[in-house]
């Protein structure tokens, strides 16, 4: 085993992390496709070691959703280098600073109206333990600790940590080894892509059926991200609004991968111009720079928390609120705001409609579709990361695919060539995944 030093080699790097690095979800040692070195990002591309000679392929998964202004853009850089020279890290127990409170009333003045007080932590599953907690500790304030449940449909995915993982789909989803641990939540069938009234009427007979007990109804927006990429319409999002109004029962949004333009919109409830009670966002908050999540929840909630058993919300990261990734965090929302983003988002789906629909024509396509800059293949047979991950690099493009679904979710600063030369890709993948089928 080599010592280790700076400058290691890719021989070395990759010795070191067979014997010693878990990916997400991998095995130690042994994996069927070794994780390929990643040497530098710039824009929307990577330096990629292969077969021990550099390589330049586009990141066509923002690395997983993040990085929506590519790699090493100066602003980014310079506001973080601007923060490292003045303060790194303090406690936020007792303590605040100024890239939290800017970032707090940035999120404030541009998330859904009524979200008006704002929790920061490390990742996007606590973010979501953290709405929970919320959800929880409000019912409790209230003298209701028997509405501790949460209602979701299936098909979801909202993170790996415990709370989060109850909410995933408890069948087909990566998360069922766990299914007899995990808390009962309450699963309604899988949301249509189109507008079926009849299915928000059972939904809503489900949830009346529950409510005694359901602290908040949970869901992604729009488009269901790790859980199988499905897009569904935004009417649906207007029915929970008015059923958890109905039912008095909370509304939970995880827009951890949607929020920040993703589908087209700022945030996918302004699909459906509806506000829910409490919100969760993450992955492009800082543009990939580094981990910070955010979760909103409107004041009468904050101050029924407060004022209830505890007298305060009980949760408390160690690096809540970092100043460098605020800082970050602040100066990526406002370049993003300040450019035209969502004609740029336009055109990556337009490029990424007319790019796959040679797909639909394929053995082993089961579906095309695309919302915003998120386009998905989804074969009709699981694809083979051993296939896939070469045929897309010969390709000059990083994918990562999962399950049956070749997809992309690049960074909006792709050109109309560079979204081409991804969907050129990705339809070869499929391609080859549908010829190993026949």
């Amino acid at each position: 085993m080599p010592a280790v030093r700076a400058g290691l080699t890719p021989q070395q790097i990759s010795a070191i992390d067979e014997a010693h690095l878990w990916h997400p979800y991998s095995t130690i040692g042994g994996e069927a496709v070794a994780p390929v070195v990643a040497v530098a990002a710039r824009g929307a591309w990577l330096t990629l070691i292969r077969d021990g000679t550099p390589i330049e392929a586009l990141d066509a998964m923002s690395s997983w959703w993040t990085a929506i202004h590519g790699h090493g853009h100066p602003v980014l850089d310079a506001a973080l280098t601007r923060q490292l020279g003045v303060m790194n890290h303090v406690m936020f127990g007792g303590l605040t600073h100024e890239p939290a409170a800017r970032l707090a009333q940035l999120l404030v003045d541009i998330t859904p109206a009524g979200l008006d007080t704002v929790f920061f932590s490390d990742s996007g599953s606590v973010s979501v333990e953290v709405a929970v907690k919320m959800a929880l500790q409000y019912w409790r304030s209230r003298g209701r600790p028997g509405k501790h449940r949460l209602m979701t449909w299936r098909g979801g995915y909202h993170g790996d940590t415990f709370t989060p993982m109850s909410v995933c789909d408890p069948d087909g989803g990566m998360h069922s080894l766990w299914t007899d641990i995990l808390a009962r939540q309450v699963f309604a069938p899988q949301v249509p892509r189109g507008y079926d009234p009849a299915y928000s009427a059972a939904f809503g007979r489900q949830l009346a059926q529950h409510a005694g007990e359901l602290a908040a109804v949970i869901v992604e927006p729009v488009v269901q991200g790790a859980g199988g990429m499905r897009f569904h319409d935004p009417r649906y999002l207007r029915d929970l609004r008015e059923l958890c109004r109905r039912h008095d029962v909370l509304l939970i949004f995880d827009e951890i991968a949607t929020g920040f333009g993703r589908t087209g919109e700022l945030f996918a409830a302004d699909h459906a111009g509806v506000s829910p009670d409490i919100m969760c966002v993450g992955k492009a908050l800082t543009g990939g720079y580094v981990t910070l999540a955010a979760t909103l929840c409107g004041t009468h909630i904050a101050h029924t928390i407060s004022t209830g058993e505890a007298g305060a919300l009980m949760h408390g990261p160690t690096f809540m609120a970092n100043p460098l990734a605020c800082a970050v965090s602040v100066a990526s929302v406002e370049l993003l705001l300040a450019q035209d983003w969502r004609a740029r988002v336009a055109g990556i789906a337009a490029g990424l409609r007319a790019g796959l629909e040679p797909a639909r024509a394929l053995p082993g396509v089961a579906d095309v579709r695309v919302c915003g800059a998120i386009g998905v293949i989804e074969c009709a047979h699981p694809v083979d990361l051993a296939i896939a991950t070469p045929a897309a690099m010969d390709r000059g493009v990083w994918l990562r695919p999962f399950r049956n679904l070749v997809y992309a979710m690049p960074p909006y600063i792709c050109s109309d060539d560079e979204i081409a030369q991804i969907t050129s890709a990705m339809v070869e993948v499929a391609r080859l995944v549908g010829s190993r089928s026949l």
